[in-house]
């Protein structure tokens, strides 16, 4: 994997990140923690759709790696609602 690969991967999981936070309406840190929520959630989104026997919908290959999209925006959001539930409440 070259370094140019390895930074679209980085980009890629950080917009799929990104979106789920934006679902959920939940977003605590920056561009880091939209990055690895969106490999947390393309791996809990795709272990899901294989539990289910549902297909891929969307997959960007970058070079020898698959990245599903829909199913790590998909994971980023329920991981992203587990999260929001987990954590304390910011009291005024």
């Amino acid at each position: 994997m070259s370094v140019i690969e390895f930074l679209l991967l980085l980009l890629i999981a950080g917009i799929t990140g990104s979106i789920g936070q934006a679902l959920t309406g939940f977003s605590r840190g920056g561009c880091l923690l939209s990055i690895i929520v969106g490999f947390i959630g393309a791996l809990l989104g795709t272990w899901i759709s294989r539990e289910l026997g549902l297909g891929e919908m969307f997959i960007v290959r970058i070079g020898d790696i698959n990245f599903p999209v829909v199913w790590a925006i998909i994971g980023a959001v329920l991981f992203t609602a587990i999260l929001s539930l987990l954590t304390p409440k910011d009291r005024l």
